[in-house]
């Protein structure tokens, strides 16, 4: 994964290797990376891949503290039709770091000025799979006619398990997607808190003591938001806790 004299990657990785993606792909379907930062400097780290049109990743580039992390949303938009397989679809990620500088600098400026053997890189390949585990039983169904008379109520009990089961993965399919927008709101979510303690706390370095009451109001906000995040987390917990509740009732 290194080449010539590049420096080892700094940050830890999950997954490591393989950013994984299970369809139905007609709807956007989102996977995490989770970067983490071992060391006591700050680590600049950004996202690139090989195929940008088709992929939403937030966020995109940012800073890690010492002994920090932060997860990476990378959603896949949706595709028409039948999803090709990987031959197809050779996408990869890569996740480019440096050292931040002491002291104030413009992250921009600095991805522009880098040279490329003082950059950390590991690469990702995309894997694909159908996520299609529902089986098709309907076809084994039509394989015996001929016994269809004699086993008549064996069937419509094997045609109300088909249905359930057929019920159950569309359920399944909605929390997924609704799991994957509250995580992506939640990231939105920890963005904003950053950004309003970046803000309060360079308001303070230039104010002095006049940035007091923008710094309390900046708090009460920081504060509403967390708690919201943590509404989310307990209304996703209560909606997995009914429909198990739900299932094991029925």
């Amino acid at each position: 994964m290194f080449k010539g004299d590049k420096p080892e990657q700094v940050l830890q990785i999950e997954p490591s290797n393989e950013l994984r993606f299970t369809g139905p792909f007609t709807s956007a379907v989102t996977s995490y990376i989770n970067l983490k930062n071992p060391s006591d400097k700050k680590v600049c780290y950004k996202i690139k891949t090989t195929a940008p049109k088709q992929y939403c990743v937030r966020p995109n580039s940012g800073t890690l503290d010492p002994v920090s992390s932060v997860e990476i949303a990378v959603s896949l938009q949706p595709q028409q039709g039948e999803f090709p397989g990987t031959e197809n679809y050779k996408h990869k990620f890569m996740v480019q770091t440096m050292f931040a500088p002491d002291g104030e600098y413009d992250a921009d400026q600095l991805w522009k000025e880098i040279t490329p053997e003082k950059l950390m890189d590991s690469k990702l390949k995309c894997v694909f799979s159908s996520g299609s585990e529902v089986p098709a039983t309907e076809d084994c169904v039509k394989e015996a006619p001929v016994q269809e008379k004699k086993v008549t109520k064996s069937n419509k009990v094997g045609t109300q398990a088909e249905n359930e089961l057929a019920r159950a993965a569309a359920e399944v399919k909605t929390l997924r997607e609704e799991e994957s927008t509250l995580r992506q709101e939640n990231l939105a979510l920890k963005e904003e808190v950053l950004r309003l303690r970046k803000s309060n706390r360079e308001a303070r370095e230039h104010s002095g003591d006049s940035s007091i009451g923008s710094g309390g109001a900046n708090a009460q906000t920081l504060a509403t938001m967390e708690n919201n995040r943590v509404y989310l987390v307990l209304g996703i917990f209560a909606v997995l806790f009914g429909i198990l509740l739900g299932k094991f009732l029925l």
